[in-house]
């Protein structure tokens, strides 16, 4: 009996390469999920992708940037997102474990760029934070005040411990969760760059990782960071009811929540789209779209959605993406990544991850 016999029989069929059950071949829609940040840019491509085109308005979840790239990397067939999104680059654990599920053809496309603020509600006298301030207030080990080049376990409970220009206030921060891309964009952007500050702390790279790794990498689990979930909006809300509270979150919502909340200095820079689009502002990063080049011709409509984001009516300076607090790339940056996009050029496996 052959294979296809055999898979006929068990109900399944294979179409362009991949095995799906009969049910699943109902599905005409693009599936897509991923980071929360990018959730409000992708959201407004999918209602005008629907409206304008004659495919279905495509699904769109928030999963944050980890849980997405763990449901694409899955594997490949319609019971899989097609499309993920991410407010970081794919890790090469990642990326392995999508080549060891099938997931062999990944097309990236950078889409613009993001700021990660830190922010109170308008009601409170703004921060003015430096990169060594956050990790000092955040991280989970920290160098003991009494100095010496040892770790101890963070002993600060207010901001004027730390800084004495800094409010006699609580440290309460409220930001997402591990799965999501803010969240391993903060550490890398903000904890690790003022871990660095630190002269014996950035030689121990090199000198000892692994205890390089436990100062600078991890954040504190003692209530004064507190895990507020993925949806950003809450954190705001929670902002406007805990005036003395921080809140960690994309550029795009402090833009749209201005009447609730402000945001802090951080190294002497506000986040605007200036500082952010020229990488002045120090906690600012990129933001990504990966395609399942397999599904392209499986589930109708992939290529007609990616010309719709990639159109400079999109994600150009004067495009409806800008006007929603994304930050566009530069026009270069723009011609090639819509090229690859467009001609779903793959990942090879060899770019720096």
């Amino acid at each position: 009996m052959t294979n296809r016999m055999k898979l006929m029989l068990a109900g399944l069929i294979t179409v362009a390469g991949i095995t799906l059950a009969p049910a699943s071949l109902a599905r005409d829609s693009i599936s897509i999920v991923g980071s929360s940040t990018v959730y409000p840019f992708a959201s407004v491509v999918v209602e005008r992708f629907g409206r304008n085109t004659d495919h279905p308005t495509p699904r769109l979840e928030s999963t944050g940037s980890g849980g997405g790239l763990k449901l694409f990397c899955a594997g490949v067939g319609t019971d899989t997102p097609d499309i993920t999104n991410a407010s970081r680059r794919i890790k090469a654990s990642e990326f392995q474990l999508c080549q060891d599920n099938g997931v062999q053809q990944i097309v990236e496309v950078l889409i613009g760029y993001d700021g990660i603020v830190l922010a109170n509600s308008v009601e409170t006298e703004p921060m003015e934070l430096s990169l060594r301030d956050l990790y000092l207030a955040l991280a989970k080990r920290v160098p003991a005040p009494d100095g010496g080049e040892k770790l101890v376990e963070n002993p600060y409970t207010t901001w004027q411990e730390i800084n004495s220009d800094l409010p006699d206030r609580e440290i309460e921060v409220l930001g997402p969760p591990p799965t999501s891309g803010t969240r391993d964009s903060f550490n890398e952007l903000a904890i690790e760059a003022g871990c660095r500050s630190v002269d014996w702390l950035a030689a121990l790279e090199d000198k000892n990782e692994s205890r390089y790794k436990q100062a600078c990498r991890s954040l504190r689990e003692d209530g004064h960071f507190i895990e507020a979930g993925e949806n950003d909006n809450l954190i705001v809300q929670k902002l406007t009811k805990s005036p003395g509270s921080l809140g960690i979150f994309g550029f795009s919502f402090l833009d749209q929540n201005r009447d609730k909340v402000q945001p802090a200095t951080i190294n002497g820079y506000e986040p605007t789209f200036e500082t952010i689009g020229s990488g002045a502002y120090p906690v600012s990063r990129s933001m990504f779209m990966y395609i399942k080049k397999a599904h392209v011709g499986v589930v109708p409509g992939i290529p007609a959605y990616l010309k719709e984001f990639t159109s400079e009516g999109t994600w150009g300076p004067q495009g409806y993406l800008a006007e929603r607090g994304m930050i566009p790339a530069p026009e270069k940056v723009r011609a090639e990544q819509r090229k690859s996009a467009l001609e779903l050029k793959p990942m090879t496996g060899d770019e720096e991850l």
